[in-house]
C-alpha cells in the first residue's frame, strides 16, 4: 500500500466517527483520543472535527490543549440538537459548543435536526407546526453563531428531522442556514447530494465525504434492517468503492469556487480495537489518497 504524503491539502479534514468514535450509546468498541490523533497526524492530516462530547475533554481550553499536541487544527464538528420542540431552547447547548469552536479555532458548527431519542434507527414525521419551530431555530441559531464569528451548517442524516431531497428542498426554501453537504447520508437516502450542490452552490458551507454501498442503503430505506444494523455491516465504503458520483461531486464543488473544507468521514461501528495502522487507519488512508488524487487531477 502506497503511503499518503505529509502534504495534505489544508482544507482536508479527518473525523473521529471514522474511528468508530460516537454519541450514540452502545456504538461499538470507543477507541482512546490520543490514538485516534495520533493516527490522523500520522497519515499526514493537520485538521479534525471535534467528536462526540466526551471524546476530547469537556474544557474548551484543554480540548485546544490537546489538539495542538497532535499538531491537529480544529475544525469545529457535529453537534445533535433538538430543533422541533416549541418548549425546548436550544442554544445554550449550542453555546458551549460555540465556546469550544472559539477556544480552539475552529469555525464550523455542524448542526443535526436530531428527533430527542437515541440513535437513527427510528425518525418521526414532522407537522407543520413543528417544521415552523425548526426552521425558525435553525436561522436564530446562524445569526447568532455568525454574531461569534462561527458559521453554521445543518446536516442532512439519516434518521433525523433532515433526511430526504425533500426534507433539504424544504430547508432551502424555508431558512437561510447554509448546508452540510454528506455525500453518503443523502444518497443513502434517496437524494442526489450533486444535484443539490450545482442548485445551490452558494449554500454549500461544510462538505462530509462519503461512499455508500447503496444495496445497504436500499435494505435501511425499506426497513428491512436498521440504521445501526447497516452501519456495523459496512454501509459506508471507502471513496471510490461505492455508489456515490463523488468525481462528480468534487467537480461541482470546485466548480462553484467552495472554499470550505473537505471532511474525510466514514462512519464504523468496531467490535474491538484494531491492530496499530490497520481498520480505521488504513481506511482513511485509502479515502485520503483518493481525494487527494481528485483534486490534484483538477489543480
Amino acid at each position: 500500500m502506497s503511503e499518503v504524503s505529509l502534504s495534505v491539502p489544508i482544507r482536508i479534514a479527518g473525523a473521529p466517527i471514522s474511528w468508530g468514535v460516537c454519541e450514540v450509546p452502545g456504538w461499538g468498541f470507543q477507541m482512546p483520543a490520543e490514538r485516534v490523533l495520533g493516527e490522523m497526524r500520522s497519515l499526514g492530516l493537520t485538521a479534525t472535527e471535534f467528536g462526540p462530547e466526551g471524546f476530547l475533554p469537556d474544557d474548551p481550553t484543554q480540548k485546544a490543549l490537546l489538539l495542538n499536541e497532535f499538531g491537529l487544527r480544529a475544525v469545529g464538528g457535529f453537534l445533535p440538537v433538538v430543533l422541533h420542540e416549541a418548549e425546548h431552547d436550544p442554544l445554550p447547548e449550542v453555546d458551549r459548543f460555540a465556546d469550544a469552536c472559539q477556544a480552539a479555532g475552529a469555525g464550523v458548527v455542524v448542526l443535526a435536526a436530531v428527533t430527542g431519542g437515541d440513535g437513527y434507527d427510528v425518525r418521526p414525521e414532522l407537522v407543520d407546526s413543528q417544521w415552523k419551530t425548526l426552521l425558525t431555530n435553525l436561522d436564530a441559531l446562524s445569526a447568532h453563531l455568525a454574531g461569534r464569528g462561527l458559521l453554521a451548517v445543518v446536516h442532512p442524516h439519516m434518521g433525523t428531522l433532515i433526511e430526504s431531497d425533500a426534507d433539504v428542498r424544504r430547508v432551502l426554501e424555508g431558512s437561510q442556514i447554509a448546508l452540510c453537504i454528506d455525500t453518503g447520508h443523502l444518497v443513502a437516502a434517496g437524494a442526489d447530494p450533486v444535484a443539490i450542490t450545482r442548485a445551490a452552490p452558494q449554500r454549500v458551507g461544510h462538505v462530509h465525504l462519503k461512499d455508500v454501498d447503496a444495496a445497504q442503503a436500499a435494505r435501511v430505506v425499506a426497513g428491512e434492517i436498521s440504521f445501526s444494523q447497516a452501519v456495523a455491516e459496512g454501509l459506508w465504503t471507502v471513496l471510490g468503492q461505492g455508489s456515490v458520483d463523488l468525481g462528480a461531486m468534487v467537480e461541482a464543488l470546485e466548480g462553484a469556487g467552495y472554499q470550505g473544507w473537505y471532511v474525510l468521514e466514514q462512519d464504523v461501528m468496531l467490535s474491538q480495537g484494531p491492530p496499530a495502522g490497520e481498520g480505521p487507519a488504513a481506511d482513511v488512508r485509502r479515502c485520503l489518497q483518493w481525494l487527494q488524487d481528485e483534486l490534484g487531477a483538477r489543480a
